[in-house]
């Protein structure tokens, strides 16, 4: 439990040279660490605690002194997209949600175009607090429902139910018309008739983004454990990919598009700011835009403007975690372009081929697979690409 301060993050020392050197953020996250209770499959940093516990309190003062820090040294002036997500950000509640959101409104131009989503669970959504934080700018609810079945809602560990589900996608819809849920495939007791079911459920509603995920039951965690002593099973691998092609076809007659490779977005034009429906914020991260993580265990990537052995660095706070040169940069931006429907173009491919003559060979191997096909001048992921995504995205990392 965190009990005091000197358990959380220090203040990042961010500099104003940092404009000099890199790259301006495009893309701000904000994380939230707190749950009202932890999920059997979650293995995210993470913390269960009251909603009154005064660790909650220190955490986002020290939170709020972060986001003045960054825009104090002119971090924040370029961002586009911000993702507040968690944890659980609406179990704070609607006083701490305010005071964070207002300090971020002031430290960020934001733009009717500025896309503002903020993560929440359908047990802490209330009128009262969709109208605050609509009112200071945010412009995009992603619910985490996972399953609209109350049965693997509870081999889950979720502490909401269908009904609140529903409820709460509908109190969100009186104002804010942007709204993404999350679905999970996989789930143990799960079969393909109540997967259908919860996708039927789910467009019930007005929805403008769906996230569907394939359980992954990960090592340390309840799940896990359950599994290993036979008292849970989830889905195996083909039962899955059943699951997210039976997703597809669903979605797909129910007018959304196939963006990437587990999110679909409403066809037409957001309403509330003349863009599409696909997530700007996700797309940041395929796409190579550099962004600002704020909060414990949140991560940033920054791109350096000039030449040498380091093109790219990812940082946890202000420790450099990885470091990618120029070539490795590529390869990486090659891989997560095969996530979405877009794919790469074949003029892209073409250049780094100079640099990197192994590409041509691996192209040529990807479309062999039928991993990869080309269409109207991009290389672009089949379906069979992306439900063999490990096979996929593997070819792009070279020893």
């Amino acid at each position: 439990m965190l009990e005091n301060n000197e358990k959380l993050p220090a203040i990042p020392k961010l500099s104003s040279q940092h404009a000099e050197l890199y790259e301006p953020y495009r893309a701000l996250y904000i994380h939230i660490p707190f749950c009202k209770q932890r999920c059997t499959y979650c293995d995210f940093k993470t913390e269960a605690l009251p909603s009154d516990d005064l660790a909650i309190e220190s955490y986002l003062e020290q939170t709020i002194r972060e986001i003045r820090t960054a825009s104090k040294n002119s971090l924040l002036g370029s961002i586009e997209s911000i993702y507040i997500g968690g944890g659980t950000p609406t179990f704070i509640g609607a006083k701490h949600l305010v005071n964070l959101i207002y300090t971020i409104s002031l430290s960020v131009n934001l733009k009717p175009t500025t896309e503002f989503t903020l993560e929440a669970n359908p047990d802490s959504i209330t009128p009262a607090l969709v109208r605050d934080v609509f009112a200071l700018g945010v412009n995009r609810f992603s619910l985490g429902v996972q399953s609209f079945v109350d049965k693997e809602l509870g081999a889950l560990g979720r502490v909401h139910t269908a009904k609140q589900a529903h409820g709460a996608i509908e109190t969100i819809l009186e104002r804010c018309e942007n709204v993404s849920v999350d679905l999970m495939c996989g789930i143990p007791v799960q079969d393909l008739a109540s997967w259908s079911f919860s996708l039927e459920q789910a467009l019930t509603h007005q929805l403008t983004h769906l996230s569907i995920y394939p359980l992954t039951v990960e090592e340390g965690t309840p799940l896990a454990a359950a599994v290993a002593r036979g008292a849970l099973q989830p889905a195996n691998e083909d039962l899955q990919a059943d699951m997210m092609v039976a997703a597809s076809k669903m979605l797909g007659k129910a007018g959304f598009e196939r963006y990437e490779v587990a999110s679909y977005a409403r066809t037409g034009e957001n309403k509330q700011n003349s863009a599409s429906y696909r997530s700007k914020h996700n797309t940041a991260y395929w796409t190579g835009v550099p962004y600002l993580g704020i909060g414990e265990h949140a991560a940033s990537m920054r791109i350096k403007l000039y030449g040498g052995e380091c093109a790219r660095e990812r940082l946890m706070g202000n420790t450099v975690i990885e470091s990618l040169s120029h070539k490795e940069a590529v390869l990486e931006d090659l891989m997560l372009g095969m996530r979405l429907a877009d794919g790469v173009l074949a003029s892209r491919i073409v250049s780094a081929s100079q640099e990197l003559p192994e590409l041509t060979g691996i192209m040529e191997e990807l479309q062999a697979l039928m991993l990869v096909e080309e269409k109207a001048g991009r290389f672009v992921p089949t379906t069979q690409g992306w439900l063999l995504g490990n096979e996929l995205f593997s070819r792009f990392i070279l020893s």
